[in-house]
């Protein structure tokens, strides 16, 4: 990126604060449950880089109590502590948070020798992800609407004679059964080979009450086949930011749309962690090729009024991969990943409503 330093603005640390051990998952939560409200109030000194303000990496993490040195060269930075590793490469906008690859807003910047991120980055996928917020309402999740991509005249991907809708609907069946075993109750925007209008999708899960908004489909490339393999979860682009894939966004899933908010916006904070929480369980459960949390203003995701994401669980055009999602078997398998995805969200959200009071939420 071209490095144009516009301005500075100064604003000095106010805050900082410092994360005492934590023994077991709970534990862990309740303290970055409480780090969050101190970590949104973090001022540093800023930089301006072609039109966003970034700041030092390297300050952040001294605040936060996070050791960071350079790797690869000089060219990739390694942020950790005793429960956290984030690494950042020089000129590129894929993060590595806890071991799940994340798309950011802004590439990751250097300039003199000093590691720079924008504040954007900062507040929509670093600070949400590391220290989980607290939100003050707070509600159990009960209700969760299954979107099987396409159907009808709407075929989605096409491989040979493989087409995308006959397989997300197979898939959805399967996540259905196992969020009811689950306790759930599960809503499908569609049961059977039918076209739903993109922004009818959305709609029914908000006139079903639901809590959670998931939609299903699987990927497909012209070039690259070979390379090109795992699953990518898709959450609302944060407002002023780019979406992560904008050709495909304004093409297959909807008209474009600008930067400003949109009614997900909402719930962008607890759609990536529903995101995060979905792609690591498919990535480790599968043994899957990680392409990361991304971000879209997909027209199913930017008319949900509720946590939504977009999974894409894989490429049919891919020559090991395409048999895999043909498989019943793998499916379920792909589904159980999904599930338990919810559910490690699930518990997150629960928190506040234990009984020992541990306070760290996202819903």
């Amino acid at each position: 990126m071209n490095l144009n330093r516009a301005c500075r603005k100064s604003m000095k640390s106010q805050t900082h604060f410092h994360l005492p051990g934590c023994r077991g998952c709970f534990a862990l939560f309740f303290v970055f449950g409480l780090a969050f409200a101190h970590a949104t109030q973090q001022k540093f000194e800023a930089v301006h880089l072609d039109g966003q303000d970034y700041v030092s990496l390297a300050d952040w993490a001294r605040a936060n109590d996070l050791e960071w040195s350079w790797f690869n060269g000089g060219k990739t930075v390694d942020v950790t502590n005793h429960t956290t590793r984030l690494v950042f490469e020089e000129n590129s906008a894929q993060a590595e948070i806890n071991g799940i690859r994340v798309r950011l807003s802004f590439p990751f910047a250097v300039e003199k020798a000093v590691p720079l991120i924008a504040q954007l980055d900062l507040d929509t996928a670093i600070r949400p992800l590391v220290f989980p917020p607290h939100f003050a309402e707070t509600r159990p999740i009960k209700t969760i609407c299954l979107d099987p991509g396409h159907g009808g005249k709407d075929s989605g991907n096409r491989v040979g004679w493989h087409y995308e809708k006959n397989y997300t609907l197979p898939l959805a069946f399967e996540v259905r059964d196992q969020l009811w075993k689950a306790g759930f109750n599960v809503v499908m925007t569609r049961t059977s080979d039918k076209y739903v209008p993109l922004p009818d999708r959305p709609a029914m899960a908000d006139k079903a009450g639901a809590d959670l908004f998931v939609s299903l489909h699987f990927n497909a490339t012209p070039t690259g086949r070979d390379e090109a393999e795992g699953p990518e979860t898709y959450c609302i682009t944060p407002v002023g930011a780019s979406s992560s894939n904008e050709h495909v966004e304004s093409s297959e899933f909807g008209p474009p749309v600008g930067t400003g908010p949109t009614i997900a916006n909402r719930n962008e904070q607890k759609s990536l962690l529903l995101a995060y929480q979905v792609q690591k369980s498919l990535v480790q459960n599968l043994a899957a090729n990680d392409r990361g949390v991304k971000r879209a203003r997909f027209a199913v995701l930017r008319g949900a009024a509720m946590p939504a994401i977009l999974i894409e669980g894989g490429f049919m055009t891919h020559p090991v991969e395409s048999k895999k999602i043909y498989d019943a078997e793998y499916r379920r398998l792909m589904a159980e990943a999904i599930v338990k995805g919810i559910l490690a969200y699930q518990r997150l959200t629960a928190l506040p409503n234990m009984a020992n009071g541990l306070a760290s939420s996202t819903r």
